[in-house]
């Protein structure tokens, strides 16, 4: 008895990282379908529909109309998307500038028929109804 007492004490304290971690994965989860989805507008050049689809703090940041237009300009050289994968993707508390939440930022490696290297990074925040919503697009 005395050899699985070492064998308890460890289990007690890793049960919580491993907690930790498996929301931590459920976040990344949700926040990559949500980013997947909110992409697929932009994907269609659907500049209103991501405004729409993306979160308040997003929306508080930039009109439907000024944002169509910068997704337009920021996308249209590029041309069609051939690939996207999706290269990293961390749940976070914080980010700079930003009160505290769950975030998850995404990146991924992308070509375009035009642009056949570009770095995708987007930011997912959980609204307070629940859902992932985009908040952060950046293609470079």
């Amino acid at each position: 008895m005395q050899q699985l007492a070492p064998f308890a004490i460890a289990v007690l304290f890793a049960t919580p990282t491993v907690a930790v971690h498996a929301q931590q994965a459920d976040q990344t989860t949700a926040g990559a379908e949500a980013a997947g989805r909110w992409l697929a507008l932009a994907d269609a050049g659907n500049g209103a529909a991501t405004w729409h689809a993306a979160g308040a703090v997003f929306q508080a940041a930039v009109s439907q109309k000024d944002w169509t237009a910068a997704l337009d300009q920021a996308r249209t050289p590029y041309g069609a998307l051939t690939r996207r994968t999706l290269a990293d993707a961390r749940a976070t508390r914080t980010l700079p500038g930003a009160p505290e939440g769950d975030y998850v930022v995404l990146q991924y490696q992308s070509s375009f028929a035009n642009r056949p290297t570009v770095t995708e990074t987007v930011i997912v925040m959980r609204e307070t109804d629940g859902n992932w919503k985009t908040i952060t697009y950046v293609i470079r």
